[in-house]
Protein backbone atom coordinates (compact mmCIF):
# COMPACT_ATOMS: atom_id res chain seq x y z
CA UNK A 1 0.00 0.00 0.00
CA UNK A 2 1.33 3.50 -0.84
CA UNK A 3 2.44 6.05 1.75
CA UNK A 4 -0.61 8.23 0.97
CA UNK A 5 -2.97 5.31 1.48
CA UNK A 6 -1.25 4.46 4.76
CA UNK A 7 -1.65 8.05 5.99
CA UNK A 8 -5.31 8.06 4.95
CA UNK A 9 -6.00 4.78 6.75
CA UNK A 10 -4.16 6.02 9.85
CA UNK A 11 -6.23 9.21 9.89
CA UNK A 12 -9.47 7.25 9.61
CA UNK A 13 -8.41 4.95 12.47
CA UNK A 14 -7.53 7.91 14.71
CA UNK A 15 -10.85 9.59 13.92
CA UNK A 16 -12.79 6.41 14.74
CA UNK A 17 -10.82 5.97 17.97
CA UNK A 18 -11.57 9.56 18.95
CA UNK A 19 -15.30 9.09 18.33
CA UNK A 20 -15.30 5.87 20.37
CA UNK A 21 -13.55 7.57 23.31
CA UNK A 22 -16.06 10.42 23.35
CA UNK A 23 -18.99 7.98 23.24
CA UNK A 24 -17.53 6.00 26.15
CA UNK A 25 -17.32 9.15 28.28
CA UNK A 26 -20.88 10.24 27.56
CA UNK A 27 -22.43 8.31 30.49
CA UNK A 28 -25.63 10.27 30.48
CA UNK A 29 -27.26 13.57 29.64
CA UNK A 30 -25.34 16.33 31.39
CA UNK A 31 -22.35 14.12 32.18
CA UNK A 32 -19.13 16.17 32.49
CA UNK A 33 -15.60 15.23 31.51
CA UNK A 34 -12.63 15.95 33.72
CA UNK A 35 -9.46 17.74 32.48
CA UNK A 36 -7.58 14.49 31.96
CA UNK A 37 -10.49 12.98 30.09
CA UNK A 38 -10.85 16.08 27.89
CA UNK A 39 -7.13 15.99 27.07
CA UNK A 40 -7.38 12.28 26.30
CA UNK A 41 -10.31 12.95 23.95
CA UNK A 42 -8.77 16.00 22.20
CA UNK A 43 -5.28 14.62 21.66
CA UNK A 44 -6.34 12.12 18.94
CA UNK A 45 -8.20 14.97 17.20
CA UNK A 46 -4.97 16.97 17.04
CA UNK A 47 -3.26 13.97 15.49
CA UNK A 48 -6.04 13.77 12.91
CA UNK A 49 -5.63 17.46 12.03
CA UNK A 50 -1.90 16.98 11.49
CA UNK A 51 -2.53 14.02 9.19
CA UNK A 52 -5.12 15.97 7.19
CA UNK A 53 -2.80 18.98 6.91
CA UNK A 54 -0.06 16.68 5.63
CA UNK A 55 -2.46 15.28 3.04
CA UNK A 56 -3.36 18.82 1.94
CA UNK A 57 0.30 19.82 1.57
CA UNK A 58 0.98 16.75 -0.53
CA UNK A 59 -2.06 17.43 -2.75
CA UNK A 60 -1.03 21.06 -3.28
CA UNK A 61 2.52 20.01 -4.15
CA UNK A 62 1.21 17.47 -6.68
CA UNK A 63 -1.08 20.13 -8.21
CA UNK A 64 1.80 22.59 -8.55
CA UNK A 65 3.98 19.97 -10.22
CA UNK A 66 1.15 19.14 -12.63
CA UNK A 67 0.71 22.83 -13.50
CA UNK A 68 4.44 23.26 -14.21
CA UNK A 69 4.53 20.13 -16.36
CA UNK A 70 1.49 21.34 -18.35
CA UNK A 71 3.12 24.75 -18.99
CA UNK A 72 6.30 23.05 -20.21
CA UNK A 73 4.33 20.87 -22.60
CA UNK A 74 2.33 23.83 -23.95
CA UNK A 75 5.51 25.81 -24.58
CA UNK A 76 7.10 22.82 -26.31
CA UNK A 77 4.05 22.43 -28.57
CA UNK A 78 4.09 26.12 -29.47
CA UNK A 79 7.78 25.97 -30.32
CA UNK A 80 7.20 22.92 -32.53
CA UNK A 81 4.39 24.72 -34.37
CA UNK A 82 6.58 27.78 -34.96
CA UNK A 83 9.34 25.55 -36.33
CA UNK A 84 6.91 23.79 -38.70
CA UNK A 85 5.58 27.12 -40.00
CA UNK A 86 9.07 28.56 -40.49
CA UNK A 87 10.25 25.39 -42.24
CA UNK A 88 7.45 25.72 -44.82
CA UNK A 89 8.64 29.25 -45.65
CA UNK A 90 12.27 28.29 -46.27
CA UNK A 91 11.73 27.26 -49.94
CA UNK A 92 10.03 30.62 -50.57
CA UNK A 93 13.04 32.46 -49.16
CA UNK A 94 15.38 30.33 -51.30
CA UNK A 95 13.40 31.18 -54.45
CA UNK A 96 13.52 34.89 -53.67
CA UNK A 97 17.28 34.69 -53.15
CA UNK A 98 17.73 33.05 -56.57
CA UNK A 99 15.46 35.66 -58.22
CA UNK A 100 17.55 38.50 -56.75
CA UNK A 101 20.78 36.88 -57.92
CA UNK A 102 19.48 36.54 -61.48
CA UNK A 103 18.12 40.10 -61.44
CA UNK A 104 21.53 41.51 -60.51
CA UNK A 105 23.18 40.08 -63.65
CA UNK A 106 20.24 39.99 -66.04
CA UNK A 107 20.09 41.93 -69.29
CA UNK A 108 17.13 44.17 -70.04
CA UNK A 109 15.40 41.55 -72.21
CA UNK A 110 15.70 38.96 -69.41
CA UNK A 111 13.87 41.07 -66.83
CA UNK A 112 10.44 39.92 -67.99
CA UNK A 113 11.38 36.31 -67.26
CA UNK A 114 12.60 37.33 -63.80
CA UNK A 115 9.36 39.18 -63.10
CA UNK A 116 7.45 36.08 -64.07
CA UNK A 117 9.67 34.05 -61.76
CA UNK A 118 8.88 36.41 -58.88
CA UNK A 119 5.17 35.92 -59.58
CA UNK A 120 5.75 32.18 -59.25
CA UNK A 121 7.42 32.76 -55.89
CA UNK A 122 4.47 34.92 -54.81
CA UNK A 123 2.06 32.15 -55.76
CA UNK A 124 4.13 29.67 -53.79
CA UNK A 125 4.02 31.95 -50.75
CA UNK A 126 0.22 32.14 -51.06
CA UNK A 127 0.08 28.36 -51.27
CA UNK A 128 2.06 28.09 -48.02
CA UNK A 129 -0.38 30.46 -46.31
CA UNK A 130 -3.29 28.36 -47.56
CA UNK A 131 -1.64 25.18 -46.23
CA UNK A 132 -1.31 26.88 -42.83
CA UNK A 133 -5.04 27.57 -42.88
CA UNK A 134 -4.99 31.21 -44.04
CA UNK A 135 -5.94 31.34 -47.73
CA UNK A 136 -6.04 34.70 -49.49
CA UNK A 137 -9.50 36.13 -50.17
CA UNK A 138 -10.91 38.99 -52.22
CA UNK A 139 -13.99 40.47 -50.56
CA UNK A 140 -15.44 42.28 -53.59
CA UNK A 141 -19.18 41.66 -53.89
CA UNK A 142 -19.61 40.48 -50.30
CA UNK A 143 -21.67 42.20 -47.61
CA UNK A 144 -19.39 44.15 -45.29
CA UNK A 145 -18.39 42.05 -42.30
CA UNK A 146 -16.32 43.83 -39.61
CA UNK A 147 -14.74 40.54 -38.55
CA UNK A 148 -13.34 39.95 -42.08
CA UNK A 149 -13.18 43.43 -43.62
CA UNK A 150 -11.58 46.77 -42.77
CA UNK A 151 -13.34 49.70 -44.46
CA UNK A 152 -10.83 52.27 -45.77
CA UNK A 153 -13.19 54.11 -48.10
CA UNK A 154 -16.94 54.69 -48.61
CA UNK A 155 -18.28 55.56 -52.07
CA UNK A 156 -21.59 56.20 -53.80
CA UNK A 157 -22.49 53.12 -55.80
CA UNK A 158 -25.41 51.40 -57.47
CA UNK A 159 -24.62 48.35 -55.29
CA UNK A 160 -26.72 47.73 -52.16
CA UNK A 161 -25.58 49.79 -49.14
CA UNK A 162 -22.93 47.99 -47.14
CA UNK A 163 -21.66 45.98 -50.09
CA UNK A 164 -17.92 45.68 -50.68
CA UNK A 165 -17.33 47.21 -54.11
CA UNK A 166 -13.54 47.03 -54.15
CA UNK A 167 -10.60 45.41 -52.37
CA UNK A 168 -7.59 47.61 -51.70
CA UNK A 169 -5.62 44.95 -49.85
CA UNK A 170 -6.60 41.27 -49.83
CA UNK A 171 -7.35 39.46 -46.59
CA UNK A 172 -6.09 36.12 -45.32
CA UNK A 173 -8.08 33.54 -43.43
CA UNK A 174 -11.00 31.13 -43.63
CA UNK A 175 -14.35 31.21 -41.89
CA UNK A 176 -14.15 32.83 -38.47
CA UNK A 177 -10.34 32.54 -38.35
CA UNK A 178 -8.84 35.69 -39.94
CA UNK A 179 -5.09 36.33 -40.01
CA UNK A 180 -5.60 39.79 -41.50
CA UNK A 181 -8.87 41.42 -42.62
CA UNK A 182 -9.22 42.68 -46.17
CA UNK A 183 -8.98 46.47 -46.64
CA UNK A 184 -12.09 47.31 -48.67
CA UNK A 185 -14.17 50.04 -50.29
CA UNK A 186 -17.83 49.94 -49.22
CA UNK A 187 -20.97 51.19 -50.98
CA UNK A 188 -22.65 54.00 -49.06
CA UNK A 189 -26.02 54.18 -50.86
CA UNK A 190 -27.85 52.90 -53.91
CA UNK A 191 -26.78 55.86 -56.07
CA UNK A 192 -24.79 55.44 -59.33
CA UNK A 193 -21.19 56.46 -58.78
CA UNK A 194 -20.05 59.76 -60.36
CA UNK A 195 -16.45 59.14 -59.51
CA UNK A 196 -16.53 60.91 -56.15
CA UNK A 197 -15.47 59.13 -53.01
CA UNK A 198 -15.05 59.76 -49.35
CA UNK A 199 -11.71 58.27 -48.48
CA UNK A 200 -10.07 57.50 -45.16
CA UNK A 201 -6.31 57.06 -44.90
CA UNK A 202 -4.85 53.69 -43.89
CA UNK A 203 -1.48 52.11 -43.57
Amino acid sequence: MSEEADASEQGDEVFEDQSRRIEEHEVGAGAALGPDEIHEAVEPAEDTVEILEDRLRRALADLDNLRKRYLREVERERFTERMDAARQWLPVVDDLERALEHLAVAEENDRRAIIEGIRVVRDRALAVLAQLGFPRFDATGEAFDPTRHEAVSVVDSDAPPGTVVGTVRPGYGAGEIVLRPAAVVVARAGVPSDGGAETQGWS
